[in-house]
């Protein structure tokens, strides 16, 4: 039994929790992404509750502000995470602390994964601390419990897909600047070239646009598919012929053994390689 505890309570966890959860910089991290996402959330609120005879939120309105808060909040993690974990083995390489590291008795997964873990643990905490702010569409209805919990559980995926991507580039490359750059280049990558893409592939042809093939990039692009979850006619619209087959099949699949490759590779290139003479 304390063998299992040791393996999920180890010295590179704890340390990491300790160092990124006792500093000033946490606390006011997630206060500075409350009052972000707050105030968007409050302004399209009031601004459309001017717009009601009665002052209040209709049901419809009520599902736009949880659509355009479930974006934001999409964006404001997509900017947040690999800010996170980009630098987490390209630090220690910097401040000449990875060579110590890796003299101990954790394994490289091991190492890895509580970067990783512990850096994802700060950005879920963040988002938790938002799910307050959808009580204001509970409050005036158009929003099942079901797609509330669908849409965190996609924040949750994408999460650890920038988080792969992030501690991969931060294990190949040595500067924690050029890991930053890579990583939102990725970011942009995902969201902006698989949508232009789409659109310009899907418009090859005489026939007008293919909206299948149109569906099938967007699969990859996560707002897309978050737009999808909440509204599943959107999916139902592009897939005409595959009644069964929804976006996040694709993304999921594919962004997740993405991730499970990335998170391999950085656990066989943290250690140096040494060549075999002959």
């Amino acid at each position: 039994m304390m063998k299992v505890k040791l393996n999920w309570i180890n010295p590179v966890l704890e340390k990491e929790f300790r160092l990124r959860m006792r500093t000033i910089r946490s606390p006011l991290s997630i206060l500075a992404y409350l009052l972000a996402i707050g105030l968007i959330a409050l302004g399209f609120a009031y601004i459309n509750m001017n717009h009601q005879q009665a002052g209040v939120l209709s049901s419809a309105r009520s599902s736009e502000l949880f659509y355009f808060l479930s974006g934001t909040q999409l964006v404001l993690i997509a900017f947040m995470t690999p800010g996170l974990t980009a630098g987490v083995i390209s630090g220690e390489r910097e401040k000449q602390t990875l060579n110590m590291l890796l003299t101990t008795q954790q394994s490289s997964g091991t190492i890895i994964l509580s970067k990783l873990f512990a850096a994802l643990s700060f950005m879920v905490l963040t988002v938790v601390a938002t799910m307050p702010l959808y009580s204001i569409v509970f409050l005036y209805g158009g929003v099942s419990p079901a797609q509330v919990a669908a849409v965190f559980a996609f924040y949750l995926f994408v999460m650890v897909l920038f988080g792969a991507v992030g501690i991969f580039f931060s294990t190949i490359l040595k500067k924690t600047v050029i890991s930053v750059i890579a990583t939102y280049g990725f970011v942009l990558f995902i969201f902006g070239f698989t949508a232009l893409a789409g659109m310009f592939f899907a418009n090859i042809g005489r026939t007008g646009l293919n909206e299948q093939i149109l569906g099938y990039f967007l699969s990859f692009n996560p707002m897309a598919v978050l737009i999808s979850l909440m509204v599943p006619d959107f999916a139902k619209e592009l897939f005409k012929g595959h009644t069964y087959l929804q976006m996040w099949h694709i993304f999921a699949g594919v962004y997740l053994l993405l991730s499970i490759v990335l998170i391999w590779l950085s656990v066989r290139y943290l250690r140096p390689i040494l060549r075999r003479k002959k």
